[in-house]
């Protein structure tokens, strides 16, 4: 039933989500207002309690080294199944292989699901946790769009929202002088990401070629009667989204001809794509082009001036997802 496959998803949204906090810092001041020293606050993942039983363990101010403050951790606390963003199951979407001009790669809906972080502030100096707070909480209102190359293999890249839950704040401070003051500021936060099932080749699940054979009466060696139909996908819209073009002017649903802002970028006897109107080229005369409108279907519509014009070619051939409704050119031998 299950294959073997690793996109790595859950491993880079964990890594994106700990950049996101990998760059801060704090300042002291004297009293007269200038700088003496900018800290970066040190990040680690691991969880909160790991770091406050080092701070008990070398908690003698005496001592000569000990675990330094501001520091900042964080953690991946759990994994829920998001119902609120859930889309079809079986629905998939095909896209061209980055790596290959001529191949391209097919993969299933994702599912979504939300991942829940903790972040720990330690400080032992209260205005060095404010400072900390204060250059993070400002991004979050309350969610934060992080882009995640989430599979590397068909360069798929969504954005994962960052939403923060909630803050708590704690000051443990006991025992004597001698012990070390923690403020601790606890941040929770909900990644919003999707997880992708294993990638495959498209292509051999387009029909190339279908074979049907008749026979004539009862005699089963009888095989003289044989009709092929072949047929060749072709795309009714375009994939790539390349552009030739733009309309000069507006065009209305009875217009045949059409003009363009430059016509030599245009080719007769091929099909070309507006607003997912499918026309045919019958000819190109300077800057005006004579068209057949609404192929294979597609429904005619008024376009506006600036409208992009893009062609349909082979490379949109090789893009149509299955359940795509796209038009044959077949011939009977």
């Amino acid at each position: 039933m299950f294959e073997y496959f690793y996109n790595e998803i859950l491993r880079k949204t964990i890594i994106s989500f700990g950049t996101l906090f990998n760059g801060i810092e704090i300042q002291h001041t004297d009293s007269s207002d200038n700088t003496t020293s900018i800290i970066k606050v040190p990040l680690a993942y691991g969880p909160t309690q790991k770091f406050l039983a080092r701070l008990e363990q070398v908690a003698d101010l005496n001592k000569p080294t000990a675990m330094s403050l501001p520091r900042m951790s964080f953690e991946f606390t759990g994994l829920t199944y998001d119902p609120t963003r859930k889309v079809t199951t079986t629905q998939q979407f095909t896209v061209k292989d980055p790596t290959s001009e001529s191949t391209t790669k097919k993969n299933y809906m994702p599912v979504p699901y939300n991942m829940a972080f903790e972040m720990s502030i330690m400080t032992k100096l209260n205005d060095d946790a404010l400072q900390i707070v204060e250059q993070i909480l400002p991004y979050f209102q309350p969610a934060y769009n992080l882009t995640v190359n989430l599979v590397g293999s068909i360069n798929e890249k969504r954005d994962i929202p960052i939403v923060l839950e909630n803050i708590t704040m704690q000051d443990d401070y006991e025992g004597d002088y001698k012990t070390r003051r923690v403020l601790l500021y606890t941040l929770r936060f909900t990644a919003k990401t999707y997880l992708f099932g294993p990638v495959s080749d498209a292509t051999r699940d387009i029909i190339r070629s279908s074979r049907i054979s008749y026979l004539s009466g009862t005699d089963t060696t009888n095989t003289e009667r044989d009709l092929t139909y072949r047929v060749t996908p072709r795309a009714i819209k375009n994939y790539t989204g390349n552009v030739l073009t733009n309309l000069a002017t507006d065009a209305v649903i009875a217009d045949i001809v059409l003009e363009v802002d430059d016509g030599s970028t245009i080719t007769a006897k091929t099909y070309i794509d507006i607003d997912n109107e499918q026309l045919f080229v019958k000819s190109v005369s300077g800057n005006k082009i004579t068209v057949e409108r609404g192929k294979d279907g597609t429904p005619i519509e008024d376009h506006v001036k600036g409208a992009a014009v893009r062609p349909i070619t082979d490379d949109d051939d090789d893009l149509i997802p299955m359940g795509d409704d796209f038009g044959f050119d077949g011939t009977i031998s």
